[in-house]
C-alpha cells in the first residue's frame, strides 16, 4: 500500500474539526446525525447533495445550520413551476440613462445554495441548474460568469407530492454526489423535538470552519490512500448494476430490476465518499466498510429501475443491499 504523506497531527486536527462541527450542529438538530454527516461528506468531497424526505424533518434547518457553521455565503431558492432561468442565474437589465445593459446576478451566486423543492422547477430551470452544478458557471446573455468557490448545492424534494412536480432528468441526478433519504425521527428523538416546541431552530450556532480549515480538509481527503483491490471492488459494485443486453436475466438475477446502471461517475463518487468516511474516523486509508457505508447514498439515485421493479415493489436501496451482499469483499 502506498505510504500516506500526511502526518498524524493533521489527521487529528481534521477529526477535531469534524467533531466540533457535529457538536455545534447538535445544538439545533436532534437525531439527524446521518443527514449532517452526509452534508459534510459531500462538501469536503466537492459534490452536491439531493435531500429527499417529507416536510418537517429539518432538511432546511440542517442546510442553514451547516452554512452558519462553515461561515459561507448562503442563499435559498424556492422552486415553483413558474420559475424562470433568469430567476436563478440572473439577467441583463437595461439602464435607460446610460443606454447600456448591466448584469444582475441571481441567487445562485453564493457558496451554499439551497434549492428548495427542486422537482417543482421546469425543464428550462433544470438546465440552468445543471450548468451551474457541473460547470460551476452560469451564462447571462453572451457571457459566462464563474460561480464563487466553494460552490455547494443542496437540493430538497418531496417524495409524496406529485402534482405540479417534474421528475429530475437522469443527467442532473448524476451530478449529485449523494442522495440522502431523510427518515422520520425515532420516538425518543421526536419526543425531544416536540418538547422544545421548535425552539431549537432559533438556537444560535457559531462559526467553526475557516477558509484554511476547508482547504485542509479537502487537501487531506486527496491524500487518503485506497488500495487497488478496493478500487477493483468499487468498480465491481458499479459494473454489477449494468444489465447485459445479450444475457437473459433469470428470476434470481437482481439486474432484471435495473433498466440502466450506474455510470463511471458513480465509481468516482463512491471512492471520494469512502475516503471521506475514513477521514472522519481519523484513518489514512480506506476500508471495505467505508465503501459499504457510502454505497447507498452514492448509488440510489443513479439506478434507473425497470417496470418489473415497480411491479414487485423493489426499491433501489434493496437492490444495492443485495449487491453489497453478493459482490465479494477483498
Amino acid at each position: 500500500m502506498e505510504k500516506y504523506s500526511a502526518g498524524g497531527e493533521e489527521l487529528a486536527a481534521c477529526r477535531t474539526l469534524i467533531e466540533a462541527c457535529r457538536t455545534e450542529a447538535h445544538k439545533r438538530l436532534i437525531g439527524q446525525d446521518v443527514l449532517f454527516d452526509g452534508i459534510m461528506t459531500a462538501f469536503i468531497a466537492g459534490g452536491h447533495v439531493l435531500l429527499e424526505g417529507v416536510p418537517g424533518l429539518a432538511k432546511t434547518l440542517a442546510v442553514k445550520t451547516f452554512a452558519q457553521i462553515s461561515g459561507l455565503d448562503f442563499k435559498r431558492i424556492q422552486f415553483t413551476p413558474d420559475l424562470l432561468p433568469a430567476d436563478v442565474s440572473g439577467t441583463l437589465i437595461y439602464e435607460q440613462g446610460k443606454g447600456t445593459f448591466s448584469v444582475r446576478k441571481g441567487p445562485v451566486f453564493a457558496n451554499v445554495v439551497l434549492a428548495d423543492e427542486i422537482n417543482r422547477a421546469s425543464a428550462k430551470v433544470q438546465s440552468a441548474m445543471l450548468e451551474a452544478m457541473e460547470e460551476r458557471q452560469v451564462t447571462i446573455g453572451e457571457t459566462s460568469y464563474a460561480l464563487p468557490e466553494p460552490f455547494f448545492v443542496l437540493a430538497t424534494q418531496n417524495p409524496i407530492e406529485q402534482e405540479g412536480t417534474y421528475n429530475l432528468p437522469e443527467a442532473e441526478l448524476d451530478r449529485f454526489l449523494l442522495k440522502i433519504v431523510v427518515p422520520y425521527p425515532k420516538a425518543e428523538e421526536e419526543f425531544a423535538v416536540v418538547k422544545t416546541g421548535g425552539a431549537a431552530a432559533s438556537v444560535p450556532v457559531r462559526r467553526i470552519l475557516t477558509s484554511s480549515d476547508i482547504s485542509l480538509l479537502r487537501k487531506l481527503l486527496s491524500k487518503i490512500v485506497c488500495d487497488d483491490a478496493l478500487i477493483e471492488y468499487i468498480v465491481s459494485l458499479t459494473a454489477v448494476t449494468r444489465p447485459d443486453p445479450d444475457k437473459k436475466a433469470s428470476v434470481h438475477d437482481i439486474t432484471r430490476y435495473i433498466a440502466f446502471g450506474a455510470s463511471p461517475r458513480a465509481g468516482i463518487a463512491l471512492l471520494q465518499c469512502a475516503k471521506a468516511a475514513a477521514l472522519f474516523q481519523g484513518r489514512s486509508f480506506v476500508l471495505p466498510e467505508d465503501v459499504k457505508l457510502a454505497a447507498p447514498a452514492v448509488m440510489r439515485h443513479r439506478l434507473v429501475l425497470s417496470y418489473e421493479a415497480a411491479a414487485d415493489s423493489v426499491t433501489a436501496d434493496e437492490i444495492i443491499s443485495r449487491i453489497l451482499d453478493f459482490v465479494p469483499v477483498p
